[in-house]
């Protein structure tokens, strides 16, 4: 299990989501809580590296980092356009 640390601008764009993302939002947490690493790598030439994005709901994307010493995960972004 990993701890799941939401950035204050994270928490900020979460606040402002609509209602329908609401439900996926909650289930990755979840996701991020237990399974990080099934995200898509950041950045593509660096597949390896501890910054992540994973999907949600019909058009959701969250950015963060895996602090795995820590067992933390580390919401830096979430989008919803």
């Amino acid at each position: 299990m990993y701890k799941l640390v939401v950035d204050p601008i994270a928490e900020e764009q979460t606040a402002a989501l609509p209602d329908e993302a609401l439900r996926p939002l909650a289930e990755l947490f979840t996701l991020l809580e237990t399974a990080p690493w099934s995200g898509e790598p950041y950045n593509a030439a660096n597949p390896k590296a501890n910054m992540l994005t994973h999907a949600f709901g019909e058009r959701g994307l969250a950015t963060y980092i895996v602090l795995e010493d820590q067992r933390e995960t580390y919401l830096v972004r979430i989008e919803w356009p």
